[in-house]
């Protein structure tokens, strides 16, 4: 079992930064590849980051890469999501995700999900 919990979201104006976390409870992530995902209202939620379980491995989608990290701190049991240049079209909940396998990009092949946390940047 793992628990996964979002934090730092909030409120930002276009072009600032924000680092998200994802803490772990229950087990460590050390053996889990792990995932960030949003979804905005009244749309899917997409694939944003991933990470596999080293850390030596990373994705972004397109519309994120050269602004957003992710990284890991295995022995903290934290996965960070640092956010630069934001975005309006980067408002949303953001969720992390963790899979107890290889990396992935595709959101149907995690296993456990955090409950989301709120990033919105103003114009």
């Amino acid at each position: 079992q793992v628990q996964l919990v979002e934090s730092g979201g909030g409120l930002v104006q276009a072009g600032g930064s924000l680092r998200l976390s994802c803490a772990a409870s229950g087990r460590p992530l050390s053996n889990y590849a792990m995932g960030w995902f949003r979804q905005a209202p009244g749309k899917e939620r997409v694939f944003v980051a991933a990470i596999s379980w080293s850390g030596g491995s990373k994705y972004y989608s397109d519309s994120v890469k050269g602004r957003f990290t992710i990284s890991r701190d295995n022995a903290k049991n934290t996965v960070y999501l640092q956010m630069n240049s934001l975005k309006p079209e980067d408002t949303a909940v953001y969720y992390c995700a963790a899979r107890a396998s290889i990396l992935t990009i595709r959101r149907e092949d995690y296993d456990y999900w955090g409950q989301g946390t709120q990033v919105t940047v103003s114009s």
